[in-house]
């Protein structure tokens, strides 16, 4: 029988998603972390591989997420205000990056930040 996968999150660090993954499996969801060894082998590769997959099996998927964003941290700005949505008011965006052009999937480091808005998508840079 073939199992599909479904990607929950991905963790610049694979510390960063240990809690979230030990919590999964208590409640009898089988986790796996994609690129976790190859990130731990090299963590300055971490951006130019798209860091640590947090998956599950696609079945397992929605009860997978509502324990997950019942732990997950949302992004926040430099005074540790969470940020705010401009287009729906939603507190609850991540870091996103596009990875758009050829140079900044050489050199991602150089890509500025930007968060995606978990609730309607929208993409927008930090205000300075």
């Amino acid at each position: 029988m073939k199992k599909e996968f479904s990607t929950l999150g991905t963790f610049e660090f694979p510390a960063d998603v240990q809690i979230i993954k030990g919590r999964l499996e208590s409640e009898g969801i089988p986790v796996f972390l994609r690129d976790e060894t190859t990130i731990n082998s090299d963590p300055s590769i971490s951006s130019a591989i798209g860091g640590v997959k947090l998956q599950v099996y696609t079945v397992d998927r929605e009860r997978a997420q509502l324990i997950f964003d019942e732990i997950r941290n949302y992004a926040t700005d430099k005074a540790g205000n969470l940020i705010i949505c401009p287009n729906c008011k939603a507190t609850k965006s991540e870091i996103y990056y596009s990875r758009s052009t050829i140079f900044y999937k050489l050199f991602p480091f150089f890509e500025p930040k930007k968060y995606r808005c978990m609730h309607c998508n929208f993409i927008t840079r930090p205000s300075t």
